[in-house]
Order: structure tokens, then sequence, then C-alpha cells
């Protein structure tokens, strides 16, 4: 297998050129599969060579059983997470060999990178989340519902005004 990291034989120095890639895990293992990644580069002392690990989720409210109001976290992309790393074999077999994960997103050797701007996007969606969580069940102005609870229970009806702040 040919070194996929170009800046290596340009002598540009691989320490400073960490770029995001996408790392497909198993479905629902997410958050172990970062937690089992990085704890293998704390004992491989790959601290410089691979930074953050992120897992996208966003902070949703729903509402549970009797009105009561629930703060949960939904996932942007389920059996996904994204590793800021520099691009060399040895970052690639450490990922590639972490239990939980399947694999890099795109070409098995020299995997696309993401843009630095769509994960800045992302992290400001999660921060907003987390400050603010939506609403989980989103509705239409002129959408029929049915009532499934309540004085209204199997009756329905036509949305007319939606308050998203007011999850209402």
């Amino acid at each position: 297998m040919t070194d996929p990291n170009p800046n290596a034989a340009a002598g540009k120095d691989p320490m400073g050129d960490k770029k995001w890639y996408v790392v497909h895990t198993y479905s629902g293992y997410e958050q172990k599969a970062k937690a089992a990644l990085e704890e293998r580069v704390r004992s491989l002392h790959m601290e410089e060579k691979i930074g953050e690990i992120l897992v996208p989720v966003e902070r949703v409210q729903e509402l549970g059983k009797g009105g009561q109001r629930k703060i949960s976290s939904r996932k942007f992309y389920p059996g996904y997470i994204f590793v800021n790393r520099v691009l060399d074999d040895e970052t690639w077999h450490v990922i590639k060999n972490t239990p939980k994960i399947t694999g890099f997103v795109g070409h098995s050797t020299n995997p696309p990178e993401v843009p630095a701007s769509e994960v800045a996007e992302m992290k400001g969606q999660m921060e907003e989340g987390a400050l603010r969580p939506k609403p989980k069940v989103l509705f239409d102005v002129g959408e029929a519902v049915k009532g499934v609870e309540g004085p209204f229970q199997d009756f329905n009806g036509t949305v007319e005004e939606v308050k998203p702040e007011k999850g209402k």
C-alpha cells in the first residue's frame, strides 16, 4: 500500500496537517466507538496525529407520558463519527483496527476529507441545540392531526398555528 499522504513526499510537516474525515461505525455504537478510539490514541501516544473525535448530536425536546417534556439527543448522522487526523498509514491503521469501527467513508485507503467549514457549521448546530433544544415533532400549518390523549383523544383536527419556541 502506498503512503496516502501527498505532503510526506513534499517535505511538509505532517503534524500540522490534520483534516476531518468521516468514519463508519456500527449503528448505535457511535459513543462506544469514539471512546474506544480515544483509548487507542492515548495508549499508542498518537495525540499529535489524531485530534478531536466528534459524534454529531443535537438535543431535542419531546413529550413523554402525561405531557411531561423530556430532553434527549438525536444523531445527525447515525453510524458515523468525524475524526480530525493527519492522513498517513499509521493513523489509518489505528482507526481502521479499532473495535466498533468498520472503516472510512469513500475510498478505503485514501478517504476524502470533509471541509473544515462544514464541520464548523455542524458544531454550531450542536451548540445551538444544547442551548435551546428543538422540538422533536414539528407540524405544519394545515396538517391534519389526531388527538392521542387528554380531552381531545380520538378527535381529528387541522393545525392552524405553530409556536416552535413554546413547543405548541
